[in-house]
């Protein structure tokens, strides 16, 4: 059985553990998941075993990704969601990739703070995949050698501002206002005969209750060897750093080419590609504030299983 990786704060200092039927303490000094990877291993091993127990109702979790970590993201990677954004459901010839900021971490729990000025935000549930060990030349990455590359896997929520990513076109943007990454709650680091598992996880979120996504890790279209191994010949890759996979088909964003069109209309006035770009979304069931987005991983057999995320949507104050 893999372990369950968590990060907390206690009385104003922060702490890792470990999670089975206790929280027992990580007896490490690491700041950063980098940092605790690359040389607290032994230390998690022991934690396991004679950590000193802390009980939940005393801690509050913090995102187990720390702010150092890049986050790394695939997009349109499952068919279904493939469809709803306006493209073929048939896998395409490149794998579509871009980033989001590390400010946009945050727990499992938080809050997150819809701005002002964003009209459509939305969700994505997507397994998160946590490097293990620094990637600085091309490598060709197998279900072999995956072991050596991937630490653990996390749920995360890649919360989008489809108005600003849109009809601005600028992903990272709109996918990068602070706390728009939940992570957690905590990480669970494979053992190396669970690696398998990554194509047997299922994803499900739930808003106020509903089901909005679910699917099986199996309908991934580029799978983490394939990723990884393009992204090893791209750029480096460091210890702690975060993949988010893609999400499935039934978030809020609905594109057609009629709407495409329009929005790549340049004799069209920006204000009227938001007014009609609003218009086609409304009745999309998009965020809004006091909603309840309930987030969950696990093995189609239960053995493994990411815990729950549970955040609440937030409206920002208007600045005066």
């Amino acid at each position: 059985m893999g372990t369950k990786l968590l990060r907390f704060k206690q009385s104003d200092r922060t702490y890792w553990g470990v999670f089975s039927e206790q929280i027992r303490i990580v007896e490490h000094e690491a700041e950063t998941l980098h940092d605790l990877l690359s040389n607290g291993r032994e230390a998690i091993e022991r934690a396991k075993h004679t950590g000193t127990i802390i009980y939940t109702d005393e801690i509050t979790i913090l995102s187990p990704v720390t702010d150092d970590a890049n986050i790394f993201c695939q997009g349109t990677n499952y068919s279904v969601h493939r469809e709803e954004a306006g493209f073929t459901k048939q896998k395409p010839p490149y794998n579509l990739l871009f980033t989001k900021a590390s400010s946009t971490l945050t727990s499992a729990a938080a809050d997150i703070i819809c701005p002002t000025h964003v009209q459509l935000l939305d969700y994505e549930i997507e397994l998160g995949l946590i490097i293990k060990t620094d990637i600085t030349e091309p490598i060709q990455i197998t279900e072999n050698n995956l072991v050596h590359y991937i630490a653990g896997i996390v749920i995360a929520n890649d919360i989008s501002a489809r108005d600003v990513q849109i009809l601005e076109q600028q992903w990272f943007k709109g996918k990068s206002y602070r706390g728009f990454c939940p992570v957690g709650p905590y990480i669970y680091l494979l053992d190396e005969d669970e690696f398998p598992y990554l194509n047997q996880l299922e994803l499900h979120l739930q808003i106020n209750g509903e089901t909005r996504q679910r699917v099986l890790t199996d309908q991934l279209l580029f799978k983490p060897t394939e990723t990884l191994t393009e992204m090893s010949e791209i750029f480096n890759l460091k210890t702690g750093d975060l993949i988010l996979t893609g999400t499935p088909g039934g978030v809020c964003l609905r594109l057609n080419s009629e709407i495409i069109n329009h929005i790549y209309d340049n004799t069209i006035s920006h204000q009227d590609k938001i007014d009609h770009f609003i218009e086609t979304q409304q009745n999309n069931g998009y965020l809004k504030s006091g909603d309840i987005m309930l987030l969950e991983i696990k093995s189609t057999d239960g053995s493994i299983d990411l815990g729950v995320q549970e955040n609440k949507i937030i409206q920002a104050a208007a600045v005066k």
